[in-house]
C-alpha cells in the first residue's frame, strides 16, 4: 500500500473513531429522555391541559365584544312630514316615502359593543377550573408513565445488546474449539492412527454446526439491538455506537423489603397519583355540573352607535330611527339556562363516572400492593436462581476444558467431549439469558412501584 493510502487510511479510522458514540447504561437513559419524540409528544397534552385551565379561569375576566359595519342608508331630508313644515292651518300628511332613493344613499357607520365582567357563576367557574388543576397532574403523570417506558426500553435495548455480544463471543470461542477437535479428529481419520470414528466426525460436525447457527442468531440479536438503541437515544442508523460496559452482570436487587416497597407503589406510583387527581377532578366535575341550573350574575357597560350623514335625524324619543342613533349605559344582569331534564341526566352521568372511577380506587388498594409483590417474589426467585446457574455455567466450563485437554493428550472419548461441550452451551447460554430476564424483572419492578420520575 503505497504512503497517499496510508494516510487516507488512517483519516478515515480517525475519523471514524471521532464520530463514534460510547454510552454507558445511564448516558443512553439520559440522551432517550432528552430525544424520544414520544415524551415531547405526551408533555404536549400538559401544555393543552394548563391551557385548558387558563380558559377556566378565563371565563370571570372581562369580555369585550364588539360588531361594526359600515354601509349605506337611502338618504333623507325633511321630518315626519317631509321638508314643508306642517302648521296648525295645514294637513299633515305622514310621508310614505320610505324606500325612495329620490334624495340618494348615504354612508352609514355601525358600531355596538359590550363589557361584561361576571360577579358570581354559583360555582361554574371554580369548580371547572379546580377540575382543569386536577387534569393538569393527571397529565403530569402521563409524561412520567411515558419517561418509565422509555427508561424501561433503553434497558431492554441495553442488556439485549449486551446478552447477544456476550452470547456471540462465548459461541465464537466454543466453535473454534469444537472445529479443532474436529480438524484433530479428521487427521487421525486420515492417518488411520484409530483413535477416532467416522461417527466421531460426525458428532463434532453436527455440534459445530449447532454451534454456528447460534451464533448467527445472537449476531442478528446483537445488531437489532444497538440499533434499537441508537433509535432511543436519536442517533442514525448509520451512527457508530458502542456501549460503555462490556459484560452481562446481574444487577442488584432493590434495598428495601416488600412491604417498603408497596407502600411506595401507593404513594409514588404515577397511577395512584392520576387516581386521587382524578376523583377530584370528577368531583369537581359534578359540582359544576349541579351548578349549571344556576344563573350568571353579570355587571357591565354596553352601548350603540348609528350613523348616516346625509340623512335628516329624527329626534322624536317615541321613534326610534336605527340610521342615526347611539347611546350607552351600565347595566347588570343575570343570565339563566334552564334546562333541567338534560342538566339532571349531564349530572347523573358525572356522578356515575365518579362511581366507576372510585370503584377503579378500590381495586388498585388491592391490585398494586399484589402486583409489586408478584414482581418482587419473581426477581427475587430469578436472582437466586442466577447465582446457582452461575456455578453451573463455571462448572461446565472445567469440565469442557479438562475434557478438551484430555481429548488433545488422546484420553478422552469424543461423546463425552461432545457432552461436556453441549452442557458448557446451554448453561452458559441459559446464564447469560437468565441474567438478562432478571435485569429486565428488575427494570419492571422498578416501573411497579414508580421508581422512575
Amino acid at each position: 500500500m503505497s504512503k497517499t493510502l496510508w494516510v487516507v487510511f488512517f483519516f478515515v479510522v480517525l475519523i471514524s473513531k471521532i464520530n463514534a458514540q460510547t454510552y454507558s447504561l445511564p448516558d443512553a437513559i439520559e440522551k432517550a429522555l432528552i430525544t424520544d419524540p414520544r415524551i415531547t409528544e405526551v408533555e404536549a397534552y400538559v401544555r393543552h391541559a394548563e391551557a385548558l385551565l387558563s380558559e377556566a379561569e378565563g371565563n370571570a375576566s372581562t369580555f369585550v365584544t364588539s360588531n361594526s359595519f359600515l354601509g349605506v342608508s337611502p338618504a333623507l331630508q325633511g321630518g315626519l312630514f317631509g321638508v314643508e313644515p306642517c302648521g296648525s292651518s295645514g294637513v299633515c300628511e305622514s310621508r310614505d316615502d320610505r324606500f325612495s332613493l329620490t334624495d340618494g344613499v348615504s354612508p352609514w357607520f355601525y358600531v355596538e359593543f359590550s363589557v361584561i365582567k361576571p360577579l358570581n357563576s354559583f360555582g361554574k367557574i371554580e369548580n371547572y377550573s379546580n377540575a382543569a388543576k386536577h387534569n393538569i397532574k393527571i397529565k403530569e403523570q402521563d409524561a412520567r408513565l411515558q419517561r418509565g417506558m422509555t427508561i424501561f426500553d433503553v434497558k431492554k435495548a441495553y442488556y439485549g445488546h449486551l446478552t447477544a455480544k456476550n452470547s456471540r463471543l462465548f459461541l465464537g470461542d466454543v466453535k473454534k474449539r469444537i472445529d479443532n477437535a474436529k480438524d484433530d479428529v479428521e487427521l487421525w481419520l486420515d492417518e488411520g492412527e484409530g483413535k477416532a470414528t467416522q461417527s466421531d466426525l460426525y458428532a463434532l460436525q453436527s455440534a459445530s454446526a449447532l454451534a454456528q447457527s447460534y451464533l448467527l442468531r445472537a449476531e442478528a440479536l446483537e445488531k437489532i439491538a444497538i440499533d434499537g438503541l441508537k433509535v432511543l437515544t436519536g442517533l442514525k442508523l448509520t451512527d457508530e455506537l458502542s456501549l460503555a460496559d462490556k459484560r452481562l452482570n446481574p444487577v442488584d436487587l432493590p434495598e428495601k423489603d416488600l412491604l417498603a416497597l408497596q407502600q411506595s407503589a401507593m404513594s409514588e406510583r404515577p397511577e395512584i397519583i392520576q387516581l386521587n387527581h382524578g376523583l377530584e377532578a370528577r368531583r369537581a366535575l359534578v359540582k359544576a355540573k349541579q351548578s349549571m341550573k344556576k344563573p350568571n350574575v353579570y355587571t357591565g357597560l354596553i352601548g350603540v352607535f348609528s350613523y348616516s350623514p346625509l340623512r335628516d335625524r329624527i329626534d322624536n324619543p317615541h321613534i326610534t330611527d336605527p340610521f342615526n342613533d347611539f347611546g350607552v349605559t351600565p347595566i347588570i344582569g343575570m343570565k339563566w339556562d334552564w334546562a333541567g331534564d338534560v342538566q339532571s341526566a349531564q349530572v347523573k352521568q358525572t356522578k356515575a363516572e365518579l362511581d366507576a372511577l372510585m370503584q377503579k380506587g378500590v381495586f388498585a388498594q388491592k391490585g398494586i400492593p399484589y402486583q409489586v409483590s408478584e414482581n418482587y417474589q419473581q426477581a427475587k426467585a430469578l436472582y437466586d436462581a442466577v447465582i446457582e446457574l452461575r456455578k453451573s455455567a463455571k462448572a461446565a466450563r472445567k469440565w469442557m476444558v479438562s475434557s478438551y485437554s484430555d481429548f488433545q493428550a488422546g484420553i478422552e472419548e469424543v461423546g463425552k467431549l461432545v457432552t461436556a461441550f453441549t452442557a458448557y452451551v446451554t448453561t452458559y447460554t441459559d446464564y447469560l439469558a437468565l441474567v438478562y430476564e432478571y435485569n429486565m424483572q428488575v427494570a419492571q419492578l422498578d416501573q411497579v412501584i414508580g421508581a422512575y420520575q
